[in-house]
């Protein structure tokens, strides 16, 4: 083989992953934009998320700022050298980085430290597997964080909330399935794609799980019973009102794939790969000889490029309008006069400064002094993917938020400490935190997950930068934004949107309690 051409090849696969969405998804996204009621906030999620798409497109640059931990599953003819491939996929792999279609998100568990190219101890994840064919099939998902939380796995017989007993059976399996969906509300980056895995051990049910994001959207199980459960599940799930981002809505679950193996009498695991509706998997066909590719996978069907057309311009002109008369201005330093005015449902724009604050940046700030002032500021839960230029300034490539619930334990202490008034992030957070804002007089804003190149749009100026000793992602970036636009879904008074939907979806969810599957 050529090496060189191969590794040319993978380059070309990652970049395409990372920047354009299959049209397979493409169209689920464009099926639930159509069928979601006009002028709610599930509506101006999703009329962000198809334009976030066509500015990736346009850019080639991340539709999501979190790239994840890149899985390559390679079937290749028997004799073909695995070494020599692995080492191109991790120098295609380092090279994507170093360009920022990838963020670097290759962590030591032991130390925190960041290898700041994706290579390290099983990173990138490569799965060969030979077959009798003339040709090699090389898949990858890039599949984040936030979505990577919400996997779930159960160990049958169990009790589920709002479900009652789940059993041995098909439909003990359906109700683990419902519940799954359930339990990711809006923190995975809903409306979301599930791959279920039934039977195996807790590791191997996990793999089958995952290896069902690798299937079309528009395949057929050709397991019977396996069909009705996936049709069934599309079906029922998005009667919980869940929505996009967890705003409520009509679409929650944008596709799912249920695989099957066997298990030993002991055990009987379900497990659920979830993934957001950001969902990056594309394939290829490589010529084992020349390394170069000779088709592309998830090609089928009708592409949707969600180019500005004049109907969805005219509508999303329309809300854009309607938003923006009642969108709420907020420049930092922040008053606690301002946000004591703020309640759930307001749309906001911020112009002017916010640093970046993630994992990292809350640990360290519980045990120490901030580098800057933050009295009256914005943190925003975000790890941009970030490219310095030949003059040794920042840019931002992309800066979506990520899932806020992870900083649920120290949220609340930092407002308080640092004086801090509104934090932006995806998913909401919990009651510590709901307590702390009404009592400090704070509010958190929930920014479009995923939407990554919608939002480097509006961060106009890398200013500084502090704690680089944490890596590109968990640094605490200063930006300078303008029109940055977001939703008030915990306020100062009390109130939770994301508590409201997860009670009235639980309600929903025990409708689906009574056997289904004889």
């Amino acid at each position: 083989m050529n090496i060189e051409k191969f590794q040319e090849s993978m380059y070309k696969l990652i970049v395409e992953t990372s920047t354009k969405l299959p049209k397979d998804v493409r169209r689920e996204i464009k099926r639930a934009k159509e069928q979601e009621s006009a002028g709610t906030r599930s509506a101006m999620s999703l009329a962000t998320i198809t334009n976030n798409i066509k500015m990736a497109d346009d850019n080639v640059s991340p539709i999501c700022q979190d790239t994840g931990l890149p899985t390559f599953k390679i079937k290749v003819p028997v004799g073909a050298n695995q070494f020599e491939m692995k080492k191109a996929i991790q120098e295609a792999i380092a090279l994507a980085t170093k360009d920022g279609k990838l963020r670097p998100n290759s962590v030591d568990s032991l130390t925190g430290e960041n290898s700041g190219d994706n290579l390290g101890g099983g990173t990138p994840v490569i799965k060969f597997e030979q077959w009798e064919k003339d040709y090699i099939d090389a898949r990858l998902i890039l599949k984040g964080g936030g979505c990577e939380n919400k996997n779930i796995q159960y160990s049958l017989p169990c009790e589920l909330e709002g479900l009652g007993r789940a059993g041995r059976d098909l439909d003990g399996i359906r109700k683990c399935v419902m519940h799954s969906v359930y339990q990711a509300q809006g923190q995975g980056c809903s409306a979301g794609f599930i791959g279920v895995g039934i039977g195996g051990d807790r590791s191997s049910g996990y793999d089958l799980a995952k290896e069902q994001l690798f299937r079309s959207v528009d395949d057929v199980n050709p397991n019977e019973e396996l069909r009705q459960l996936e049709e069934y599940v599309m079906a029922n799930a998005n009667k919980l009102g869940i929505g996009t981002m967890g705003f409520g809505g009509e679409t929650t679950l944008l596709g799912c794939k249920v695989g099957v193996m066997n298990r030993i009498p002991a055990s009987f695991f379900v497990s659920v790969a979830y993934n957001c509706w950001a969902f990056r998997r594309l394939g290829v066909n490589v010529n084992p000889e020349t390394g170069e590719i000779q088709d592309w996978l998830y090609q089928e069907g009708e592409n949707v490029d969600f180019a500005e057309e004049k109907q969805q311009e005219e509508v999303a002109a329309a809300s854009a309008e309607e938003k923006a008369q009642k969108a709420i201005t907020l420049t930092a330093p922040i008053s606690e006069e301002q946000i004591r005015q703020l309640k759930v449902g307001d749309v906001v724009k911020i112009t002017g400064r916010m640093y970046t604050g993630r994992d990292a940046i809350h640990k360290y700030l519980m045990d120490n002094d901030a580098p800057v002032d933050l009295n009256g500021q914005v943190i925003y839960h975000c790890g941009p993917v970030m490219l310095k230029d030949e003059e040794g300034n920042w840019h931002v490539k992309a800066a979506g938020p990520t899932t806020s619930i992870r900083e649920e334990p120290y949220q609340g202490d930092i407002m308080k400490k640092f004086g801090i008034r509104a934090v932006i992030g995806k998913g909401g957070m919990g009651p510590k935190t709901l307590a702390a804002l009404k009592e400090h007089g704070g509010v958190y804003l929930n920014a479009i997950g995923g939407a990554a190149q919608y939002y480097a749009e509006c961060v106009k100026s890398v200013d500084g930068v502090d704690l680089m000793n944490f890596g590109i992602p968990e640094a605490m970036w200063h930006l300078t934004v303008e029109d940055f636009t977001a939703v008030v879904t915990m306020d100062s008074h009390g109130n939770s949107l994301h508590e409201d939907v997860e009670k009235s979806s639980l309600e929903k969810l025990a409708q689906f309690k009574e056997p289904v599957f004889k």
